[in-house]
């Protein structure tokens, strides 16, 4: 799978050591940064993921910040994107089979390193059930606006 990472300034040391974590389980990475200590706005780093996401470069993305909320909220501002804050294997993995989540965020700083671990695989290796879930993601997609008029 290919899969875009990003972070702020208070997720990179997390950013980084999950992304050892995501080629040791096959995947290609894309990294968004940030990469240093300086503060960056959260939403320039989720809208790069996101638009990766969005237009079908990347298959998946990660976003880390120190809650993972405010990444999750900018990431859906974006076409096709499915993005939740997960704090726990129960969430992540319904997150896949119920919602298709596309978007991962997580919190740098509030869940330990294992439980990012755990919440990051039980994400990747949960299957989306389709069915009747299927048709309530199609209902959320229907609520985007048609940015196609924009032009």
């Amino acid at each position: 799978m290919r899969i875009a990472i990003g972070s702020d300034h208070r997720g990179v040391a997390a950013r980084q050591r999950l992304m050892g974590l995501l080629q040791k389980l096959g995947h290609e990475i894309v990294d968004c940064g940030s990469h240093g200590e300086e503060a960056v706005d959260y939403p320039d780093i989720a809208a790069d993921v996101a638009r990766r996401v969005s237009e079908g470069t990347v298959d998946r993305g990660i976003l880390l910040c120190c809650t993972g909320v405010g990444m999750a909220i900018a990431a859906n501002k974006l076409p096709g994107v499915r993005a939740a804050t997960c704090h726990d294997e129960v969430t992540a993995e319904m997150s896949r089979r119920h919602n298709d989540l596309n978007v991962l965020c997580l919190s740098a700083e509030m869940i330990g390193p294992e439980v990012q671990d755990k919440l990051i695989q039980t994400w990747l290796t949960t299957q989306f059930e389709g069915g009747r879930h299927a048709r309530r993601v199609a209902k959320i997609a229907a609520l985007e606006p048609d940015c196609s008029d924009a032009n």
